[in-house]
């Protein structure tokens, strides 16, 4: 790898949003926080061109980063500019989830990196006034694979209450946040009282598979029929909140994760009202 294309960093040492984009920062920001965000690496953008561009050594250095967060990771990008308070990329960039050795880890870099490029990316940039070529960084993080997943927002950005609105729905939190359900919806006070529960049409699932993808899996009637977090799952997303805002001080969007008891923070973000 040439010497001045620089090395991954751990997440959590990613300060620089110049160089690391804006998830990466604020991932990092969460883990030095303490945070339940699951650990990974911060790739720079002159690292992720590299790897896109063919540069052999920086691709090689993947391997060892990968080896790390076995058996599988998540691919997603962090493009500088993005997630400020003035412009969320959400949905615009590729996330690759499950991604299960290293030459995929590598793959899933340049899906990453092209996403940035498209024309559709490159139409809302403009738009939302960001100038420059886009400049692309990614975190390879720890894969959680989720019997539960979804979206909080510590403001409701429907009615801007100042109460939490929760969205969820069974296995990986792509299906919330892709649209391909209807997910559980739930409105909890400032203070951490259940007001609303609505039941939503969650036919399917998102699931990771054993051959390093993700696929539809139909809900049986019994889950389709029953909402999916309890209300001790509702408190602990309550108390994520309280502690994501004591940290970033202000309303923000958090996708979120069960996995075997344990409540994950995958992504938090300034909310776009």
């Amino acid at each position: 790898m040439s010497a001045q294309v620089s090395s991954a960093v751990p997440l959590k040492d990613a300060i620089e949003e110049a160089r690391f984009g804006g998830k990466c920062v604020s991932l990092g920001f969460a883990l030095r926080a303490e945070l339940p965000a699951p650990g990974g690496y911060a790739l720079a953008v002159d690292l992720v061109s590299a790897i896109a561009s063919g540069d052999e050594a920086a691709r090689a250095s993947i391997a060892p980063l990968f080896a790390e967060f076995a058996p599988a990771v998540a691919v997603r990008s962090s493009a500088v500019g993005e997630d400020s308070v003035d412009a969320s990329f959400a949905g615009q960039h590729l996330t690759v989830l499950n991604v299960m050795d290293a030459e995929s880890v590598i793959a899933a870099i340049q899906q990453v990196h092209a996403s940035a490029f498209t024309a559709e990316a490159i139409a809302y940039r403009v738009k939302m006034g960001v100038e420059g070529e886009p400049a692309i960084a990614v975190v390879i993080q720890q894969q959680i694979l989720s019997e539960v997943a979804g979206v909080m927002f510590t403001k409701n950005p429907i009615t801007n209450a100042n109460e939490r609105y929760i969205e969820a729905s069974w296995g990986l939190g792509e299906a919330v946040v892709a649209g391909m359900v209807v997910p559980d919806s739930y409105r909890i006070s400032s203070e951490g009282s259940v007001l609303e529960q609505v039941l939503g049409d969650k036919d399917v699932e998102l699931v990771a598979t054993e051959e390093g993808e993700t696929r539809e899996r139909e809900v049986d009637q019994i889950r389709q029929d029953s909402l999916c977090l309890r209300e001790d799952q509702l408190d602990r997303l309550h108390n994520l909140a309280l502690n994501c805002e004591a940290v970033y001080g202000e309303h923000i969007d958090i996708e979120w994760a069960f996995h075997e008891g344990q409540l994950y923070l995958l992504q938090c973000r300034s909310i776009t009202m």
